[in-house]
């Protein structure tokens, strides 16, 4: 549990510091990873590498992991995520469930569930 731990909360800083092909690296060549301005689904590294590099020309957020729990092959991760334009405006503070589904040690594909009332 502790590796698996490790290897969420440096998969979060990671993408907090924006260093996007560090977390790429954890997923597999055809990750299937849902779009959470858009709605649906990119595909593969260049998708998320698109999808990010946009998301990040548009707002600026900040996910933190609150628990991490794997359940049947899926590690389901309770996260607060902050996001604000890039004036500053807040946009979003809210907590959810990110889904992510493992093959070994890297990711497939990832989901976000339903926004938590708080």
């Amino acid at each position: 549990m502790d590796s698996l731990n490790n290897f969420f909360q440096e998969l979060y800083m990671n993408f907090n510091a924006r260093k996007i092909d560090s977390v790429i690296s954890h997923m597999t060549d055809n990750v299937k990873w849902a779009n959470g301005m858009e709605g649906g689904y990119v595909y593969g590294h260049e998708g998320v590498r698109e999808y990010w590099s946009k998301q990040f020309t548009m707002v600026s957020s900040r996910v933190t992991p609150l628990e991490i729990d794997p359940e049947n092959g899926t590690v389901k991760v309770k996260v607060h995520q902050v996001v604000h334009d890039l004036n500053g405006k807040l946009l979003a503070d809210e907590t959810v469930y990110h889904f992510f589904h493992l093959q070994g040690n890297k990711i497939p594909e990832f989901e976000i569930g339903e926004k938590i009332k708080n």
